[in-house]
């Protein structure tokens, strides 16, 4: 067994934890909303149509912000399909998906859901095959109380509140050639400038995203953020990022270290940003939206579940339905420990998707909903993470990579909540072969008074919950965790992901660390 050390800075907090970084996304993509979420038949469907074991499963989660309604959809989305009566809403066809769209679940039913489940709605809007003018229509139609008529047309749509959506997407990566509407960054930051100005003639108080790169590899990035920003930078909140993993060829030891790739595109918009805000002379801040990230077997989609014809239009198909391994699971942990590393820039974040595509929670139509493996580290992450982001340093040893070369075997975050004496640390073992014995000096936090740990892992990286066992993989306890005179001591198996819960008596916690 090796060893590692982790020591913190509690004084020097990197930025408060934003609840937007729990985020997820929710497009009409396959059986994403209807055998997802929405299932009238379904024995667990409330009066709306909606499952209530989705809802539960969703409420556990603890998502925050839910982006809406694409993605690549959003393209080619005409928003005023998806409200009004459901009988004469039109069907139309979905290019991005190849797939047909009811519009049987629109902007109100999403919301009514997002309600009942404690989400906040995050809503797109298309800037692909639409513009600026549908854009306002859409925002008219959502957030003015009275006295037009896209607000009595809501009203007489049965929302006499206006939904008051507060955080709008300009699009969606406009950078990819496969995205209707695809333009260059000039004319795309043209587009979107104009749309935020006219945006905020209507609220100057709107929170707005514009499209960043879809992929750290694309040809365009980072000369992409810097054009877009050149037009759009003082009318905007954020830029968004966009990153996805798969273990590709069998390299497993790099898909385990997938983390140094998004902290790396982390680190190269941020330095974007900034040398727009230092060229302009602004004072004004724009952080990250990280509206898009996750594990995605892209490959086996492009290979394998593409859907074409031109008289082949499924409704709902089974599309991007990955049983996710406990490898999995360990990369979607280590990446929410780098959204946290840097939570003084990355504000919001949505994990993509929700239900059945790449998703956490799957459903059987008819059938149960269960957790995939990567539910685990998003719902603990989600519940515990709070306060401050702590600079936590890792002594450890290294591994080889193709990919990345030298990596630290453990990746680690730390979360300290003065208020509340809550202290969360959470780690990452890329290990193959090796446990590790991880020890912390947690005195500089104040007096330990309870303190508790639990670990995701097993014997068989590759193990999956799946619809006839969907308990083979699940949270433990970790009792190896000891603590004695302000020094903290865990076991961490071999490609797993822990989770440790400390709280201190507020009293004798540092100052420096709630500033």
């Amino acid at each position: 067994m090796t060893a590692a050390r982790l020591t913190f800075d509690p004084q020097l907090p990197v930025g408060a934890v934003n609840r937007r970084v729990f985020g997820s996304f929710v497009e009409h993509l396959g059986r994403s909303v209807y055998d997802g979420i929405y299932e009238p038949g379904h024995p667990s469907a409330d009066a709306e149509g909606f499952r209530s074991d989705v809802k539960a499963l969703v409420s556990e989660l603890g998502v925050s912000a839910i982006r809406y309604p694409g993605g690549n959809f959003v393209s080619g989305f005409r928003w005023e399909d998806s409200v009004g009566p459901r009988s004469q809403r039109p069907a139309r066809l979905d290019l991005a998906w190849h797939s047909a769209e009811s519009n049987q679940v629109g902007l109100h039913e999403f919301a009514t859901w997002l309600d009942s489940v404690g989400s906040e709605l995050m809503l797109a809007v298309n800037l692909g095959t639409r513009g600026t003018l549908e854009a306002l229509d859409l925002l008219e139609y959502t957030n003015l109380r009275s006295g037009s008529a896209r607000a009595v047309e809501r009203a007489a749509n049965g929302r006499t509140e206006p939904f008051d959506v507060r955080m709008w997407c300009l699009g969606n990566e406009m950078d990819g050639p496969w995205q209707l509407g695809h333009r260059s960054a000039d004319d795309y930051g043209k587009l979107a400038a104009q749309t935020a100005r006219a945006m905020r003639m209507f609220d100057p108080t709107l929170e707005l995203v514009v499209c960043g790169s879809s992929s750290r590899s694309m040809p365009t990035f980072s000369d992409w953020e810097r054009v877009v920003l050149s037009h759009t930078y003082d009318d905007i909140d954020y830029i968004s990022c966009h990153a996805y993993y798969e273990e590709k060829d069998g390299d497993l030891a790099s898909f385990l270290a997938s983390s140094v790739d998004m902290d790396e595109f982390i680190e190269s918009v941020i330095a974007t940003i900034d040398h727009v805000k230092a060229a302009k002379r602004s004072d004004h801040v724009v952080n990250i939206s990280f509206d898009e990230w996750n594990v995605w077997y892209n490959t086996r989609f492009e290979t394998v579940d593409k859907i074409t014809g031109a008289q082949n239009w499924p409704t709902a198909p089974r599309l991007l339905e990955d049983a996710y391994s406990v490898a999995d699971a360990v990369v979607v942990g280590s990446l929410l420990i780098s959204l946290l590393r840097r939570s003084d820039r990355v504000t919001s974040a949505s994990l993509a998707q929700l239900v059945n595509v790449i998703a956490p929670i799957m459903t059987e139509p008819g059938g149960i909903a269960w957790k995939q493996t990567t539910f685990f580290p998003f719902a603990v992450t989600s519940e515990l993470a709070s306060g401050q982001s702590i600079p936590t340093h890792i002594e450890c040893d290294l591994y080889e990579t193709d990919a990345y070369g030298s990596v630290p075997v453990i990746d680690a975050v730390t979360t300290f909540d003065a208020a509340t004496g809550s202290v969360s640390v959470f780690l990452v073992n890329r290990s193959q072969t090796d446990p590790v014995t991880l020890s912390f000096d947690i005195a500089d936090f104040g007096t330990v008074l309870e303190a508790s740990a639990r670990t995701l892992s097993d014997d068989d990286v590759y193990a999956v919950n799946t619809l006839e066992d969907p308990e083979r993989v699940t949270l433990r306890q970790n009792e190896t965790l000891v603590h004695s005179e302000g020094v903290a001591v865990v076991e961490l198996p071999p490609v797993s992901w822990t989770a440790i819960s400390l709280r201190v008596a507020p009293a004798t916690a540092k100052e420096g660390a709630s500033r």
